[in-house]
């Protein structure tokens, strides 16, 4: 028999973090080589950030909640601290 996993909050967080720094980084790199404009690059990727970060965060909480896709095996419960 397996231990329950236990999925914190602390974890959403980093990868809300890192996948946005991934995902800003091609955001303003597309947007200074089309514009040519290194502050063009930098205003739309701020923007793009704290907008997306809060709404990635939101969306990985939401999916959490809904029990689609998971089943659990014999005896294994998941939990979340």
């Amino acid at each position: 028999m397996e231990k329950a996993r236990v999925i914190s909050r602390k974890r959403h967080i980093a990868k809300t973090f890192t996948w946005r720094l991934i995902a800003t980084t091609v955001t303003f790199l597309l947007t200074w080589g089309v514009t040519g404009k290194l502050a063009v690059g930098v205003a739309v990727g701020g923007l793009e950030a704290s907008s997306k970060m809060i709404l990635y965060y939101l969306h990985e909480r939401a999916w959490y909640r809904v029990g689609y896709g998971i089943t659990e095996a014999a005896g294994e419960k998941t939990a979340e601290a």
